[in-house]
């Protein structure tokens, strides 16, 4: 079963522990994980379901390609690591 890890940044606002999650695709893992934390996923998508415009998402190391419908393939080995990017200068 995919591994799900999110950034340390959205532990000032609420628990998000390494999780196992089943899933295809990377909307389906996250929504797998969003059942059981639904207030964290006003952290990681926006109104329409796209990924939040500081909110980066890679699967075993790839970045992920769609932002907008999260279609991304995953697999039952994989790691999805959801990160805050950093931005400023």
């Amino acid at each position: 079963m995919p591994k799900v890890q999110f950034t340390g940044q959205l532990q000032r606002f609420l628990s998000v522990p390494t999780v196992e999650a089943e899933g295809a695709t990377v909307r389906a893992v996250l929504d797998a994980v969003f059942r059981d934390n639904p207030r964290l996923r006003g952290y990681v998508l926006d109104e329409q379901g796209a990924l939040r415009k500081h909110v980066t998402v890679f699967v075993s190391g790839r970045a992920l390609a769609d932002r907008g419908g999260l279609g991304d393939a995953v697999g039952p080995t994989d790691e999805v690591y959801v990160l805050q990017a950093l931005s400023g200068g």
